[in-house]
């Protein structure tokens, strides 16, 4: 009997330890996946003039003004992780992932939070994700998505402004200057701008396939629909700025803040 025991004890504390390997091989690699995303980050002094120059392959790119004479980019990294190497030159900062990682066919996300001085100039491309800008006045805001993803541009006072992208949506709610120019395209999604009720400018506004124009509160008698609605001409104010908006296959809208 006593035998019988001993056994079975051996036997339980073998399935035990089984048990346990089992669990420590789960615990090893478990932590794994969380490993699959890096990290980078670093700030850089800014010059009195800045400009952010930024080519990205995937991922979402946020940009913030602050009210700091620096640059913080921060970097998350989506495994197989890419390189990312930040170059400043004469008060621009060069980021470009499409030529970091050049000859590698296979790269994971990478999404972007930076900080800038908010009178600095900020330039984005990239060829899918999304796009965001918010708390910018420098001369020029660019945001373009060859293909896929959103464009949101928010609290912006900038000379010029262009948003373009293949499949998403626009979103700008920000200040028309005068002598400005503004573009925004799309081939399919929605385009809304959200302007000032005082703003002036000379408006070009076609949407070919839906014939979607909105002008909202803009509407007025300097205003003409062409091409059987496709197309919108005009003027709001003096006219001394020009903003042209043009979407394919989707709509327009305006909202009179």
């Amino acid at each position: 009997m006593a035998r019988i025991l001993k056994n079975r004890l051996l036997f339980l504390t073998g399935r035990t330890t089984i048990q346990l390997l089992l669990l420590s091989v789960v615990f090893l690699f478990a932590p794994a996946e969380g490993a699959a995303q890096r990290r980078f980050s670093k700030t850089y002094p800014a010059s009195p003039v800045v400009r952010l120059t930024l080519t990205n392959r995937s991922g979402t790119v946020t940009v913030e003004g602050w009210d700091r004479p620096e640059v913080q980019v921060q970097a998350y990294l989506e495994a197989p992780a890419a390189n990312v190497n930040p170059l400043m030159v004469d008060g621009i900062l060069f980021i470009n992932i499409v030529k970091d990682n050049y000859g590698r066919a296979d790269i994971g996300n990478v999404n972007f939070n930076i900080r800038v001085p908010a009178d600095a100039a900020v330039d984005i491309e990239t060829k899918i994700g999304n796009l965001n800008v918010s708390s910018v006045r420098g001369a020029l805001v660019r945001a373009k998505i060859s293909s896929d993803g959103d464009i949101t541009l928010t609290n912006i006072n900038a000379q010029r402004v262009m948003a373009e992208n293949g499949i998403g949506n626009i979103f700008f709610d920000g200040d028309i200057r005068a002598n400005g120019i503004y573009r925004f395209t799309s081939m399919r999604g929605d385009i809304n701008l959200r302007v000032p009720f005082n703003s002036s400018f000379k408006l070009i506004a076609t949407a070919p396939s839906t014939r979607s124009i909105n002008l909202g509160s803009f509407a007025n008698g300097n205003m003409r629909f062409v091409g059987d609605g496709r197309r919108v001409t005009g003027q709001v104010g003096d006219g001394s700025s020009t903003l042209t908006v043009t979407n394919q296959r989707g709509s327009i809208a305006f909202i009179r803040r």
